[in-house]
């Protein structure tokens, strides 16, 4: 059997779900596992894999979830028969542990013909080793690798900043007593020691007892651990750490910090609200007080009931822990028919071109994704019987799986310090990240990511000469600004603030905090309103002055994707949310700001550049390939650096910031996180002993601009000429090539111009080529590439269509929902739940998604 092979080191065996669609061992079809390239493959799939690379054997895995037979003891961990036959093979659905069990089969299936040969269990694998009557010693050994194999999802990541919490095995599947024990709001201490610090609560039978000692002599005598010992009840909350954004959970079992799912669950079991929850001065917990409504239980629609739904574009996604912000982006996406009809529409194309590794292939796991979201497969509603059934159990809870998209998120986020981490992230930042990604794999194909693409006209004026320049700029998302000073209730916020402040000089329990209410008007204001340009150079004086800039649509998109600006940073650089609800409409008119171009009257700045600051001898520095260490702000890097960033990254970001501050800075290394070099030494431009040719060209900038970089403008729909000229002209930075393409609309001819006479041979190929297709056919017009980005423009009319909200202080934690409009009525999507909404909170809302309405 030569095609049969040992996973080495570094293989990865994907054994839990298909690279095709969302199947599993689960599934009715079980999951077949090539024995070659160690892919997973759905019944449907796996004979496509067979056709297109000839590997004929496969590993058919197979699990059956049964429930218990009457009598069981309760309490147990599922059973299974063949205890070591999936090891590492996690559990897809959230089956009660106490109620159910589970049993493996695995065999080779030999294709084309179906041939199946069971495996026998894995004790007798040794065996077979020695004595290979029955397998070939190959065989055996490369089906107990697949078998024992890891995860591929769990993988050391030494560019990770922090250890990762994970989620533990006792969280789907923890018991709890039912022994009356109820938690009171205040009060606490350890119920063997009296100690009131360091409190943990268990969360089987709710003894409240103290943590573990340490060498300073701070923490507890260690009666919680000892707790453990005695009774091996694995998991432990420390009181004054709840929150409604989570809480610090330690397991005894597994000996580390933990994620627990299901917090919130096991806290009410004792009476504790979680949602309600908030830290006083002290450090501890207080629901003496009944706070209001939180965000929490306002945007999730907490106690209301909740209708689920089902079938085609009501599936939900499971959240593999923090992956909350990627859930509710992805199903706002293939909610736009064009993302629909990119990827699900032409999904058997896609899966049939697919590379021979599919997962890491971007178009077919979106494809699998839209599949797995929109075909309904994985979202059918319980059959009567099971109804019966729960109503009679007293457990009348309509479970929705969901689907797990790992392998997903495993690749649109490699290779990204953020993304690839199971830390919570910015969902806007995620939007455009994937919008990138759409973009670079669009090539020569329908790029969806157009309906969201648009043009800003930027106007910058200076204040002294009052000249103006306009550019353009592409974009995707309108930042809408919040102004606090504009709420209309701000007489309560400023009589809160007060009151907040006593409080804390006093170390008394704070008031109650009060939303501020932003009218909508006063946020369009606030766009509109100028603002001024730090370090303005003026190309009219020749010097530095002051300038105020302006924005305004240059072209209305398809889709309008608008961003609260809800998030700040606080003293100590943590991002903050600001407490604030915004009467968004539903139907919006921004026609106003549609950009009017240069104006009668007007004069323009002229298109000078600013003067470049050469040293008096350069000679002193031909022995290196850089400057003397530049003037860096050495206190705003090591500001950044205390953050996690890398100093190489801090010192780059400090200095092309222009020591403008951390907060500068802090921006700079946020839009160039995912630059390759973006941990590299700063490196300044190379002076060498010669003497710079006329024209002022800088020995070694007219190499070739990265091809990355030449493919993301090209995808935009700037000619490859133009685009290469842009990033030779501005160092290759992308942002500023932009700029100057549209600052230069002459630039095509020119750069024709100047590769026809860099390459003369390769012209007069394609100039023969050209006069042999004019001869035959003369009237065949000459159509010239568009200087202009792709984008689509229309009315400045919307109607809202969706909005994700957030959840939580600030962009590091908390949780992400979505609501998306469909059939005439609100859904909310809520990780793996999905249900018709009651009351929509339109004004919590972080990201809207607004429709163009055609011209009547």
């Amino acid at each position: 059997m030569p095609t049969i092979r040992v996973p080495r080191t570094g293989d990865r065996v994907f054994k839990s779900e298909c690279a095709f669609s969302f199947e599993s061992p689960e599934s009715e079809g079980g999951l077949y596992v090539c024995m070659n390239t160690f892919l997973g493959f759905g019944r449907e799939h796996v004979e496509r894999h067979y056709r297109k690379t000839g590997q004929c054997v496969y590993i058919h895995l197979k699990r059956t979830i049964k429930e218990k037979a009457t009598g069981a003891s309760g309490g147990v961990v599922p059973r299974r028969r063949n205890g070591k036959v999936f090891l590492d093979l996690e559990l897809n659905q959230d089956f009660n542990g106490d109620d159910y069990e589970y049993e493996d089969e695995a065999k080779l299936v030999i294709f084309p013909d179906h041939f199946e040969i069971p495996l026998p269990n894995i004790e007798e694998l040794p065996a077979l080793t020695r004595d290979c009557n029955s397998f070939p010693p190959q065989v055996t050994i490369a089906c107990d690798a697949v078998l024992n194999s890891p995860s591929p999802y769990k993988k050391q990541e030494p560019d990770s900043w922090e250890d990762e919490v994970q989620v533990s095995r006792h969280a789907r599947s923890l018991r709890q007593l039912d022994n009356g024990v109820r938690i009171p709001p205040s009060g606490w201490k350890c119920a063997k020691c009296e100690l009131r610090e360091n409190l943990w609560l268990n969360l089987t039978d709710g003894a409240l007892l103290c943590g573990k000692w340490f060498f300073d002599g701070s923490g507890g005598n260690g009666h919680a651990l000892e707790h453990y010992r005695e009774t091996n009840y694995p998991l432990a909350v420390k009181l004054g750490t709840i929150t409604p954004d989570g809480a610090d959970v330690y397991s005894f079992d597994e000996e580390e910090a933990v994620l627990d799912p299901h917090l919130a669950e096991h806290l009410s079991h004792f009476g504790i609200n979680m949602l309600q929850m908030q830290k006083t001065e002290n450090g501890f917990t207080d629901n003496e007080v009944k706070a209001r409504v939180s965000e929490w239980e306002v945007i999730q629609e907490a106690g209301l009931k909740l209708k689920p739904v089902y079938g085609s574009g009501y599936t939900g996604i499971k959240n593999l822990g923090n992956s909350c912000y990627l859930a509710t982006t992805m199903q706002v996406l293939f909610s736009i028919p064009e993302f629909q009809r990119a990827y699900v529409g032409n999904l058997q194309r896609i899966f049939d071109y697919s590379p021979l590794d599919p997962s890491q292939d971007f178009n077919t796991q979106m494809a699998k994704l839209g599949h797995g979201l929109l075909s309904g497969q994985y979202s059918r509603p319980p059959v009567k019987s099971e109804l019966i059934e729960q109503v009679m159990k007293e457990d009348y809870k309509l479970q929705q799986r969901g689907i797990s998209p790992k392998m997903f998120k495993a690749l649109v986020s490699k290779g990204h310090p953020e993304f690839s981490s199971s830390r919570q992230q910015d969902t806007q930042e995620f939007f455009l990240h994937l919008i990138n990604q759409v973009e670079r794999n669009s090539e020569g194909t329908e790029n969806p990511s157009d309906v969201f693409r648009f043009l800003v006209e930027e106007r910058i004026q200076c204040c002294q000469s009052r000249k103006v320049r306009y550019s353009q700029r592409v974009d995707y998302l309108m930042q809408l600004p919040a102004p606090i000073e504009a709420a209309s209730n701000r007489e309560e916020l400023i009589v809160y603030e007060t009151k907040r402040r006593e409080a804390e000089a006093n170390r008394r329990t704070p008031p109650e905090p009060v939303r501020a209410r932003i009218p909508f008007s006063a946020c369009l204001q606030a766009c509109k309103e100028p603002e001024n340009v730090n370090d303005f150079w003026s190309s009219a004086l020749q010097a530095k002055s002051a300038g105020v800039k302006t924005s305004r649509f240059a072209s209305f998109p398809e889709y309008l994707v608008v961003q609260i600006k809800k998030f700040t940073f606080g003293v100590d650089w943590v991002p903050k949310k600001l407490d604030l609800s915004i009467d968004m409409p539903d139907f919006l008119d921004i026609s106003h700001l549609r950009a009017s171009g240069l104006q009668p009257g007007e004069e323009e700045l002229p298109d000078l550049a600013p003067p470049i600051v050469i040293p008096d001898d350069p000679k002193d520095n031909s022995m290196n390939n850089f400057m003397d260490s530049p003037d860096i702000d050495e206190s705003s890097v090591m500001q950044l650096a205390e953050m996690g960033f890398p100093l190489e990254a801090c010192r780059k970001a400090v200095y092309y910031t222009g020591n403008m501050g951390a907060e500068m800075a802090f921006n700079w290394i946020i839009a160039h996180m995912e630059e390759p070099d973006f941990a590299e030494p700063l490196a300044l431009p190379v002076l060498s002993d010669d003497v710079p040719p006329a024209g002022g060209v800088v020995p070694g900038l007219d190499s070739q601009p990265p091809e990355e970089s030449v493919a993301i403008l090209t995808s935009m729909g700037f000619s490859r000429h133009q685009t290469i000229q842009a990033l030779k002209a501005t160092n290759n930075n992308l942002e500023r090539a932009l700029d100057w393409i549209f600052t230069h609309p002459g630039s095509e001819q020119e750069s024709e111009a100047a590769s026809e006479a860099g390459d003369m041979e390769a012209n007069d190929n394609a100039n023969d080529n050209a006069n042999a297709n004019a001869n035959t056919n003369p009237t065949t017009p000459t159509n010239p590439e568009p200087t202009g980005p792709r984008v689509r423009d229309g009315p400045g009319r919307y109607e809202l269509f969706a909005f994700i909200s957030h959840m939580g202080t600030s962009t590091m934690c908390g949780h992400y929902v979505c609501h998306i409009k469909k059939e005439g009525r609100w859904v909310i999507y809520n990780d793996h739940k999905v249900c018709l909404s009651e009351r929509p909170p339109k004004d919590l809302g972080y990201i809207y998604f607004y429709h163009q309405i055609p011209r009547s």
